[in-house]
């Protein structure tokens, strides 16, 4: 089904509606409930509150930990802290509907938004429970309590209920209004296709709130307005032609033309009798990595997603033809990896497993919204069972898919005591790493992937555990490796054990993000694709990119481009759609001549025009780079 300006619209007005009508039922709960204001910016202290029950108590706790640990960063206060928590419980409300919605469509889940209290999975839950739960408002939000903590075994970062983001529930007059504009007919349609939910994050943010920031500063004037003004959706051919001529092209190459995605990659741009030279070795599928450095809802990753499936059933009936040992596992660094056939019974193991395989091995994101790291993992995730379904998967015998590799980069914690506390319970050394780890990631909010924390890290480590001579490369990141594991195992425990401050919580969660960045910065990568923010650098980070990129520091657009090919081993690919200005303004010089034409060649470039991307006023192009040095 194409996303045409209309079915758009449509789907644009229900999220408007769905986020109006939960904002509104939570700024009241805030007030009514858990003495916090949003509209005045007060709290008022926890023991005033008589009039609510234990478990409301202990949720009044929580989001007060959740403010104190917003406001601990300099640049929010009461109010901005306590719209940010209206904000992402709404967001996290909606999202969940929307995949259960999602979910049911694919046949992956029992009718449970559908039809609200008329939906089978509920009438058949009321008639197992019986009156024991009350109204049926009650009873319903205990059924939907029920299936948020089955998914949250896949997904926690959006279904955990003891998330910060997702600890309120709406009453029963604001879910009805809800569940009336999701199964509104217009709509219905849309729920099976994947594009769904990545239209769902672009339209959470409306265009009046992106212009009014554009109103009040050229630049962009903190991590949020760098998300919301740069949040435009890549549409669906624009992300197969940079796919197909990045990952389709790489393993067309790999393989000497003998794949099936000559056929099935409709833009990948081959000659009709071209036939590369086939790799000695075929590059074993589990170590092919591609990023998306600004991932938004995932929409490169998903039609990735698609070819990976193809290029791993050619990579098992490669090995199959030309015998074990013909897949290069060194290149990707996974040298332990074992072979496809010793790994697997069967070509039918190896099939059941792949989905999974993908998510886990291949495709990596970074956002600096966090409401998109969250997006882009249900995406997934929804793309891993729908070709289970295909498969004939039955649910029970899917394998779990773990965490994957989309992280949020959110600020790393500016609590000092919980960071003290924390630091006395470490061996004195990886104290110090820590400490000095944590402020390597100051300013990640708005930096994201620009950050470069791999080029510090081998200083640092020297720092702190000592000189080793001239082998410091390999010897300092194996000592990285092995204190960052400490750190994680510390930093885990700290969670659990902090559950009774959550705010502990919070902050362990928060520097586990900032450690997942670091690995990621660390990472060699086959493919780049990205749609990057473009336009001015926010204000307090100009400085710092301007020292770090000095050939693309005038745009952010460029400055991506050179960061995408830093993070790329020679002969990959990197895919981009940004402003076509910087392929002739005069700014850009320095950039394509030491950027574009210095360490890479130009493969492929469409010019695109005005009105590519929704509502964004800017002349778009789409290209393919190599990096060739």
């Amino acid at each position: 089904m194409a996303f045409d300006q209309s079915t758009r619209n449509r789907l644009q007005r229900f999220v408007t509606d769905a986020r109006r009508t939960l904002e509104e039922e939570f700024t009241r709960q805030l007030q009514n409930d858990y003495g916090l204001d949003p509209i005045s910016g007060t709290a008022s202290p926890l023991e005033s509150l008589r009039h609510i029950n234990d478990q409301q108590r202990e949720t009044a706790r929580i989001l007060r930990d959740t403010l104190a640990h917003y406001c601990a960063s300099s640049d929010t206060d009461t109010k901005a802290g306590l719209d940010r928590i209206v904000r992402e419980q709404a967001f996290t409300v909606l999202n969940r509907l929307a995949a259960l919605r999602m979910a049911e469509a694919r046949g992956l889940l029992m009718e449970s938004v559908g039809n609200g209290y008329q939906a089978k999975g509920f009438q058949l839950y009321a008639r197992l429970a019986g009156t024991g739960l009350g109204e049926t408002g009650d009873a319903y939000r205990v059924y939907l309590q029920s299936v948020f903590d089955e998914l949250s075994q896949d997904l926690p970062g959006l279904f955990d209920r003891f998330s910060p983001q997702g600890r309120l529930f709406p009453r029963e007059a604001a879910l009805i209004q809800v569940l009336t504009l999701i199964n509104h007919g217009e709509i219905e349609p849309l729920w099976a296709e994947d594009e769904t939910i990545g239209w769902i994050y672009q339209y959470f943010n409306s265009k009046e709130e992106r212009k009014a920031m554009r109103d009040a500063s050229q630049a962009p004037r903190n991590s949020r307005e760098l998300a919301v003004r740069n949040q435009f959706f890549t549409p669906r051919y624009v992300v197969e032609f940079l796919v197909d001529n990045t990952l389709g092209r790489l393993w067309f190459n790999w393989t000497g033309g003998q794949t099936g995605l000559r056929d099935r990659c409709q833009y990948l741009l081959v000659k009709p009798d071209e036939q590369p030279e086939p790799a000695k070795r075929l590059r074993d599928p589990r170590t092919i990595k591609l990023l998306d450095p600004a991932c938004g809802s995932m929409h490169f990753g998903l039609y990735a997603f698609d070819l990976f499936l193809e290029i791993y059933r050619e990579a098992w009936a490669w090995e199959q033809s030309h015998g074990p040992g013909c897949l290069d596992t060194e290149t990707g660094g996974s040298a332990d990896l074992k072979s496809l056939s010793q790994t697997y019974a069967d070509q039918d193991a190896f099939l059941h497993d792949v989905p999974r395989l993908i998510i886990e091995h291949n495709i990596y994101g970074v956002d600096i919204d966090p409401r998109a790291a969250q997006i882009a993992s249900l995406a997934l995730w929804l793309r891993a069972q729908r070709a289970w379904h295909e498969a004939g998967v039955k649910a029970k015998d899917r394998p779990q898919v773990g965490r994957g590799h989309v992280v949020a980069a959110v600020a790393p914690p500016a609590e000092v005591d919980l960071r003290k506390r924390f630091m006395e319970e470490l061996d004195p050394l990886d104290a110090e790493l820590f400490e000095k780890t944590l402020f390597l990631l100051k300013g990640l909010p708005e930096l994201g992937v620009l950050l470069q924390v791999e080029k510090e890290l081998p200083a640092l480590v020297r720092a702190v555990f000592g000189e080793h001579g001239d082998l410091f490369r390999e010897t300092d990141m194996a000592q990285w490796q092995k204190a960052e594991a400490r750190l994680q195992e510390a930093l885990t425990e700290f969670a659990r054990a902090a559950r009774s401050t959550y705010q502990g919580r919070l902050f362990a969660e928060d520097a586990l993000q900032g450690l997942r960045i670091i690995d990621h910065c660390r990472e060699v990568f086959d493919v780049v694709v990205m749609n990057p923010p473009f336009g001015a650098l926010a204000a307090e980070t100009k400085a710092n990119i301007a020292k770090a990129y000095p050939k693309s520091k005038n745009d952010l657009l460029a400055v991506f481009v050179e960061r995408g090919l830093e993070l790329m081993r020679v002969g990959a690919r990197i895919g981009a759609i940004t402003s076509r200005t910087c392929f002739f303004l005069s700014s850009f010089q320095k950039w394509r001549e030491d950027i574009v034409l210095g360490i890479a060649r130009p493969e492929a470039l469409a010019d695109l025009g005005h009105g590519v991307m929704d509502d964004a006023m800017v002349e778009a192009a789409a290209y393919v780079l190599e990096k060739t040095r």
